[in-house]
């Protein structure tokens, strides 16, 4: 599913029907908020960690892309579709137990891209990594 919700769906519903996808759902993934503006979503750091104990640079990224992508969908609408284009994180802390939350807002939400910020915190509030991603947004084929 690749279209934006119905009228009688909220953006939350609309991101679990549409599923978050393997590699989120491995990871231990969940969305607490979704729509347009912003989404939320946590990871655990258990089982996403590099030998070190530290939580992996690239689960922040996957968390990142996970929630910046299906905003970008949700953005797109019926027909369309949103893929990444680009994608960087600055990691300034390290997590090594508990749970990590990542905000997603818009930078800018235009017709064709998208840019979304996605903040990726620790238990405490501190934050943990600064995520960008870019996606295009194109028609889907017709069928």
């Amino acid at each position: 599913m690749t279209d934006a919700p119905p009228a009688d769906v909220n953006g939350l519903e609309w991101a679990a029907l549409r599923g978050m996808g393997a590699l989120a759902e491995k990871m231990g993934m969940q969305f607490t908020e979704f729509s347009v503006d912003r989404c939320v979503g946590t990871m655990p750091v258990e089982g996403n960690t590099q030998p070190v104990g530290l939580l992996h640079g690239g689960a922040y990224v996957v968390l990142g892309e996970s929630l910046g992508s299906m905003a970008a969908n949700l953005h797109a609408g019926p027909g369309r579709l949103a893929v990444g284009v680009d994608i960087n994180a600055t990691h300034t802390r390290s997590a090594t137990s508990g749970v990590v939350t990542g905000v997603c807002t818009p930078v800018h939400l235009g017709r064709s891209i998208t840019v979304h910020e996605i903040v990726v915190t620790d238990d405490q509030g501190r934050r943990c990594s600064t995520i960008r991603i870019t996606n295009m947004i194109k028609d889907l084929p017709p069928t």
